[in-house]
């Protein structure tokens, strides 16, 4: 059997391009060698770099060719035949580069660049899931320059609030309010990161996440993982930096885990995602309320999905197996 060629693609351009690589290579140490050749890429501004998979930290060794998605490796032009797409934020989330493979018609592993230009916003991914059934936080919408009534966002949505970038991950930007004196500061702090603002209340509860994939005809979600944090959130620092606790299986009760479940397939069916995504919910007694989806999840070690991978009874690599395998343009 002929191997693919897959294309590892990590960086980026966001504020999470460092994680994406720790994602990247943990994606290359679990990826089926008898079947997939694979090549890192590196992505950083208009570079893309296949980089020496022996080095730790990326090494570029050729230049991608971005007429054909190709690259002369050792001597030898490389077509890549699948991309496993890892970057976190712009490009690789917000359907940038999803784009460019669609126009290039090669299969990649993530979902539509319309869904994930949709689902990386949100304001628009909320709007979306208005209709589906779903229980989401109120908001206020805010754009950079317009005027801002801090009392009557206040007064709409209660104390206390958080406050997010549209279009930013792994919690850069965001703040929590409890006084409304507090409540320009933070603002402004999320407008360095993006032209666009959330305002939302803040949902008092166990904050809860869940993987979905799909394999074949079936949309699978795994074990629920909920997130225990001595910060105010699940921050940079609780995500990356050992300041949290992740429990997977949640131990939540049966009939919350379900509800959980079902948000989940309800909003993975409502996008019409692809590949493996991961929706955050806070549990309010028996209530369940989304807060964001995330098209492109984190693989590092100590990421959320692979724990839920292991915790569903699974080997990693063979979960990646099946995203190559589902990988479509």
């Amino acid at each position: 059997m002929t191997r693919k060629k897959v294309a590892l693609i990590y960086g980026g351009n966001s504020s999470e391009w460092e994680i994406s690589i720790l994602s990247g290579k943990n994606v290359a140490a679990h990826i089926d060698r008898s079947r997939y050749d694979v090549y890192e890429i590196l992505l950083r501004g208009t570079s893309w770099s296949v980089c020496d998979p022996a080095c730790e930290k990326p090494v570029p060794v050729a230049e991608v060719d971005k007429t054909d998605f190709s690259a002369v490796v050792g001597g030898e032009k490389v077509k890549f035949d699948v991309a496993f797409l890892m970057i976190h934020g712009n490009p690789g989330e917000n359907g940038l580069l999803q784009g460019y493979f669609e126009m290039m018609g090669i299969p990649f592993t993530t979902c539509s660049s319309f869904v994930s230009a949709l689902t990386f916003n949100k304001y628009s991914c909320k709007s979306f899931l208005k209709d589906s059934g779903v229980l989401l936080p109120k908001d206020v919408y805010l754009r950079k320059g317009a005027p801002i009534d801090e009392a009557e966002i206040i007064l709409r949505l209660g104390l206390p609030v958080f406050v997010k970038p549209v279009d930013d991950g792994s919690s850069f930007g965001v703040s929590k309010v409890k006084k409304l004196e507090d409540l320009r500061a933070a603002i402004d702090f999320a407008f360095e990161k993006s032209d666009a603002v959330l305002v939302e209340e803040a949902i008092s509860g166990r904050e809860v996440t869940e993987g979905v994939y799909r394999h074949g005809d079936t949309i699978i979600p795994l074990p629920i993982t909920e997130i225990v944090t001595e910060n105010e959130f699940f921050d940079y620092e609780a995500k990356y930096l050992g300041k949290s606790d992740e429990i997977c299986p949640a131990p939540i009760p049966e009939s919350v885990a379900a509800k959980v479940k079902a948000a989940s397939v309800i909003i993975y069916k409502t996008f019409g995602c692809n590949g493996v995504v991961r929706m955050d919910y806070i549990a309010d007694g028996d209530k369940v309320y989304f807060l964001e989806v995330n098209t492109v999840p984190g693989m590092t070690k100590m990421s959320l999905i692979p724990n839920q991978v292991r915790a569903a009874g699974m080997q990693v690599g063979d979960f990646f197996n099946i995203l190559l395998d589902e990988a479509r343009v």
